[in-house]
């Protein structure tokens, strides 16, 4: 890859991990639903006039089944269990958690895709599994089982949507279902926001990381992600996998103060060693 590729996947990959940080922070005042709704429509916003010329517009009908479908498993829904999440849980566990996206993913292939599974990735799903064991702990006071769970159901819709694209949607362009998937999964959501309006204007921090989870950590950095798979391909651009825990980490022991515990560190490097196992044989099948 070149440098300027390099530097695009780990930005994205510090903005993604970012994600978590802000969605500490704005959930409690906003609410999980609210915020999802609102971060959904401001992502929407930002694809949508890019989507309106014509060129991607005409493709709107023939992707639409797609679009709906991403609209629940790739935004509403998994945004919706990491917001829920935090209100019980740090944002490092957050975004370890969301890494097990990876190893989901290769379960999900070999029923679904039929991917042949290598000792090796044998080895990495096991090794992961130890890990997601030891965050479950409940002597881990960073999550609670709930959270936990939560967060497992939101990594679990990406490693469907990963599948199903791969299944059913390889050949549709990845720009109009992503972009319209964030629009319609705002409008899905957007009766269940009605009922969980906040009792008091939020905060302005919680307001700032509103606008940064919206315009910046899913409207921009979803445009880098599918600008990046045109230069580099899904399969390295995949490794930014390796590097959102990491970032994730970083940031809540930076601006939240949270301990980075034993745990955490045990858990944290089991479940990479499970991705980095799983996901290099992958590359070689």
């Amino acid at each position: 890859m070149h440098i300027k590729d390099w530097i695009t996947l780990i930005l994205l990959a510090a903005v993604w991990g970012s994600a978590f940080m802000f969605i500490k922070i704005a959930a409690p005042d906003l609410g999980p639903v609210m915020l999802v709704t609102l971060r959904l429509y401001l992502a929407g916003l930002l694809f949508l006039p890019f989507l309106l010329q014509r060129k991607y517009l005409k493709l709107f009908k023939s992707h639409f089944n797609s679009i709906f479908i991403l609209a629940i498993m790739n935004n509403a829904l998994p945004f919706t269990m990491f917001a829920y999440a935090s209100l019980a849980a740090n944002s490092n566990m957050l975004a370890i958690l969301n890494g097990t996206t990876a190893l989901m993913t290769t379960v999900l292939a070999y029923f679904w895709l039929k991917n042949r599974v290598s000792y090796l990735q044998a080895a990495g799903l096991l090794l992961g599994f130890i890990g997601i064991l030891v965050l479950m702990n409940p002597a881990n006071a960073s999550t609670t089982f709930v959270s936990s769970i939560a967060c497992l159901v939101g990594a679990f819709c990406y490693a469907f949507c990963g599948c199903y694209i791969q299944r059913y949607a390889s050949n549709l362009n990845t720009f109009v279902m992503i972009g319209w998937s964030m629009f319609f999964g705002a409008l899905l959501i957007t009766p269940f926001a009605f009922f969980n309006v906040p009792n008091s204007f939020p905060k302005t921090e919680t307001i700032l990381s509103l606008l940064w989870l919206g315009i910046i950590s899913t409207g921009v950095a979803y445009l880098g992600y599918v600008r990046l798979i045109e230069r580099i391909g899904a399969v390295r651009t995949s490794t930014v996998t390796y590097l959102i825990p990491a970032f994730g980490i970083l940031w809540g022991s930076i601006f939240l103060d949270e301990k980075i515990t034993l745990i955490i560190s045990i858990g944290f490097i089991l479940i990479l060693l499970g991705i980095y196992f799983s996901n290099s044989s992958a590359k070689e099948n």
